[in-house]
């Protein structure tokens, strides 16, 4: 049984984050309602406004907290948190396109509460999945690329035996691990470092954990962890 470990030297650096984890089985991520996911996108683009209603685009919080987060470990410069590329799209007007269910749902979760989420297929991971501090030798082939881009030395990443699955934290996943329409287990995440969001953190996992459990079926589970909860089974 695969495990997900979050590892001492990242809680070094974030002793307080939160990372929560909805863990999928059996589910059916086949595209049937397009319109659907569309119109759930675009309902959660006009509620993502409420975080941006700062004219400096950087300063408002949801934005400035991981700004802030992405200085303590090095990152590929440019590199921004995932939440940030969602909210930049929005503000420019530029609409979030579907790509399939799983994706179409933890991005309008995203945007609804103002936190990165992302989400990769369990049956693509070797070994166990880490949160941890790249070694900077890890093989790593993003999205929509063919060429090897390894991570820095120090960068946080997410890892399993292969190789880095997703840079700069929640910047760029890996084209191995990436969500697809054959997916039938998923490993879905939300990530906090602001401790006065808790609530809404909480909230967020529990409409993304039923938004997939009411479309597309299958065994959902939630699992958060911290500093004194750093280790959980995938299944099991």
């Amino acid at each position: 049984m695969p495990r997900f470990i979050i590892e001492d030297d990242f809680w070094s650096l974030f002793p307080h984050a939160k990372i929560g984890t909805v863990i999928c089985q059996g589910i059916d991520n086949s595209i049937r309602d397009v319109e659907m996911y569309e119109k759930l996108l675009q309902e959660a683009e006009k509620e993502a406004h409420k975080f941006l209603s700062l004219e400096e685009f950087s300063s408002n919080p949801v934005i400035f907290v991981w700004r802030e987060a992405f200085q303590k470990f090095k990152t590929k410069k440019g590199a921004r948190c995932s939440i940030e590329a969602l909210l930049k799209r929005v503000k420019n007007g530029n609409h979030i396109g579907t790509i399939n269910p799983l994706v179409d749902i933890y991005n309008s979760i995203s945007l609804r509460y103002g936190l990165p989420c992302g989400g990769e297929d369990i049956d693509t991971f070797v070994g166990d999945i880490r949160l941890t501090q790249a070694n900077g030798n890890e093989p790593f082939i993003p999205l929509g690329s063919d060429e090897n881009a390894p991570p820095y030395e120090g960068e946080i990443v997410y890892k399993d035996d292969n190789g880095a699955i997703c840079r700069c934290w929640n910047w760029r996943e890996a084209q191995r691990t990436m969500l697809t329409e054959n997916t039938k287990n998923a490993f879905l995440c939300i990530e906090l470092i602001d401790e006065t969001r808790s609530d809404e953190f909480h909230m967020a996992l529990k409409e993304l954990s039923d938004l997939v459990s009411h479309n597309l079926g299958g065994i959902v589970k939630i699992e958060v962890l911290d500093s004194n909860n750093r280790e959980i089974t995938i299944f099991g």
